[in-house]
């Protein structure tokens, strides 16, 4: 085999490595900043008295994923009682790798504070998961 033959390969295979890095650094970074704004909309939020559908209720079929993607619409669904909601749907999109957000059907409900809080316990479980 040639030497060009093995820089390549070499090449290859750390530009293969430094992506899994970067693409893990993304979601870390991504997963801490929607932590900082979550921590800070259960201080300031002003209509954390309005009810949401409550996606954390059924705890047996706990799939992170899925819960992050029904998150997503719940953010998207108030975004506008304030503007970290937004940028949490925007993460939460990302986080689950999906264009648009996943279908939440009717059900029990809970107040947004409520729902922020377990949004949160969720993605440190999360952050906790990926290191």
């Amino acid at each position: 085999m040639s030497i060009l033959v093995q820089v390549l390969l070499t090449l290859l295979v750390l530009s293969a490595c430094l992506a899994d890095v970067v693409a893990h650094t993304l979601r870390a970074r991504t997963l801490k900043e929607t932590m900082n704004w979550l921590e800070r909309l259960q201080q300031e939020v002003s209509c954390d008295k309005m009810n949401v559908i409550n996606i954390f209720a059924d705890q047996k079929s706990r799939n992170n994923t899925e819960i992050l993607c029904k998150a997503a619409t719940i953010a998207q669904e108030v975004k506008s009682c304030h503007k970290y909601l937004e940028g949490i749907y925007y993460n939460l999109l990302s986080l689950v790798r999906h264009k648009e957000p996943c279908p939440v059907a009717s059900g029990s409900t809970t107040s947004l504070k409520n729902f922020l809080k377990e949004l949160d316990h969720v993605l440190q479980e999360e952050f906790k998961n990926q290191n």
